[in-house]
């Protein structure tokens, strides 16, 4: 284990935590998984898993949790959360640290995750006073209707490696205001945060008198995944992850006629039309396009850019990415850390070979980077120019790493025939200072963009918590974080009061 990650779980006094053996045993245990260190490729810790009968343990209790839970107003809930949010304030530096060394973030895009876990509480704590329902004229006389919203159940969270603690706390703090205990069920590539941060809410859930509202269950998909998500207790899977994972989530919970919020992939384009500031598009590009190594799901894999500035705005984005520092992601100036793993290393070498045996054309980067003294999973943010003809068809697919694939345009309609041209639709970007163009883009008519998220002149990373996050088509089209996604984690109740003391039916039927 790291220096850092050690003190990082002595602050939060999680050392002895039951979950964790900092001491990695020599022999193999089936009840036990390994968490290396992206940064180095050696072990870090390793985690207990759940059993069968642990799980049944677990959800009777978030069950339990749920109904003393619902009891409680609101407005009252927030307070929780608020002090929940002010614990992660509090801690932001050592979760930060924790989310380093497990996966590989830089040090600023890994406090800037928790600091969304911090925003969303903040949310939150507002919409406890702001789960409105309806007033509605009713036809009979001496009738008043109303909708109202109310708690759902415990809300079963599924999340995935690359956002390990942020995702969690956009379901989790708007279910707990909306009245629903949370069982969360993280990648077993991300477990060490995952219970400092399931920890953190609970201490503070247990000094207002409620256990067991934040729970966690860790195991592999075939002992306790498909228990998970078959679990009628759960009336709401809410799952992070691949397309492939989305399917099955999707595909049992609605089995058994439950509820699934899906975020799963994306394939995002950025258009760059002729009359973009291209130093602006560049930044932007560069950012969204080799952050957090290419492991969002927002991550810019496609640049769609007009003929004729095309050759310019490579030379912008080609000497950038040859200045961009691959290195230690704990280390001040590293803007580029490892991939999670080796398995993603050989899907970046893959895509690559592939590219090249389609016609592309790798500009910049294309192979593994050594970083001396390391010997983690780090790679070359990576250019690759489609051919004259745009056909590259392994830009269809989502490569969770760094590689950026360019393709041109003449006509804005063709470019967003081209961006919408992939199964996913999470999210998308122009650049431009024609307002005409922009507009086209944002068509109401929805002949624009096809994707949840649509940007003018910023790029597809960087979603901020007040609006809705997700996207459309094998994205899953779900809706996690701001707006009113937090209608997803209550169920509406149609309420009709007759105090006119007559029976008065509706459509003017008569049964005397």
């Amino acid at each position: 284990m790291t220096h850092a990650l050690r003190e990082a779980l002595s602050s939060l006094s999680l050392i002895d935590h039951p979950r964790l053996i900092l001491n990695i045993p020599a022999s193999q245990d089936k009840g036990l998984s390994i968490v290396s260190s992206p940064t180095t490729g050696r072990p870090i810790a390793a985690v207990r898993l759940d059993d069968e009968r642990s799980y049944e343990e677990t959800l009777g209790r978030s069950v339990a949790a749920f109904r003393k839970w619902r009891e409680v107003p609101a407005p009252i809930r927030g307070q929780v959360v608020r002090a929940i949010g002010d614990e992660f304030r509090t801690h932001k530096d050592a979760l930060g640290a924790i989310i380093t060394a497990e996966v590989g973030k830089i040090t600023s895009e890994a406090r800037g995750e928790v600091q969304e876990t911090i925003d969303i509480a903040d949310f939150a704590v507002g919409l406890s006073r702001q789960l409105y329902g309806l007033t509605m004229p009713s036809e009979r006389p001496g009738h008043a209707m109303r909708e109202q919203w109310l708690p759902l159940g415990p809300v079963g969270v599924i999340s995935a490696f690359n956002f390990p603690n942020a995702v969690w706390a956009w379901n989790a703090m708007l279910a707990a205001v909306c009245g629903d205990s949370v069982v969360w069920k993280p990648s077993l590539l991300a477990p060490i945060i995952a219970i400092a941060s399931n920890t953190l809410a609970q201490r503070v859930a247990s000094r207002f008198g409620h256990e067991d509202l934040f729970t966690l269950v860790m195991g592999s998909d075939q002992v306790i995944g498909e228990r998970f998500i078959a679990d009628k207790r759960l009336p709401l899977i809410s799952a992070t992850g691949s397309c492939r994972m989305g399917r099955r989530v999707g595909e049992v919970v609605s089995k058994r006629l439950g509820r699934s919020l899906l975020e799963l992939g994306g394939n995002n384009a950025a258009i760059v039309h002729e009359d973009a500031d291209l130093d602006l598009a560049a930044r932007a590009i560069v950012f969204a396009a080799v952050g957090t190594c290419g492991q969002r799901c927002t991550t810019t894999r496609r640049l769609i850019a007009h003929e004729s500035i095309v050759d310019q705005l490579l030379a912008k984005l080609t000497k950038a990415y040859q200045s961009v520092k691959i290195g230690d992601p704990a280390q001040d100036g590293t803007l580029v850390g490892p991939l999670v793993n080796a398995r993603a290393v050989e899907g970046f070498e893959q895509a690559i070979a592939a590219a090249k045996q389609q016609g592309g054309t790798v500009l910049v980067g294309g192979s593994r980077a050594p970083v001396t003294g390391l010997t983690g999973h780090f790679v070359q943010p990576t250019i690759i120019r489609a051919p004259a003809n745009n056909q590259l068809p392994i830009a269809r697919e989502e490569t969770f790493a760094p590689i950026l694939y360019v393709f041109t345009y003449r006509d804005i309609d063709d470019a967003i025939a081209m961006q919408n041209g992939v199964d996913q639709g999470l999210s998308s970007c122009i650049f431009t200072r024609d307002a005409g163009i922009a507009e086209r883009f944002l068509s109401p008519a929805g002949s624009g963009s096809d994707c949840g998220i649509a940007n003018v002149n910023l790029g597809t990373s960087g979603a901020e918590i007040g609006g809705a996050f997700g996207g459309e088509k094998d994205t899953g089209g779900g809706r996690e974080s701001g707006s009113d996604s937090w209608k997803a984690y209550m169920r509406r109740q149609t309420c009709t009061i007759n105090f006119s003391g007559k029976l008065e039916l509706a459509q003017g039927i008569k049964f005397e």
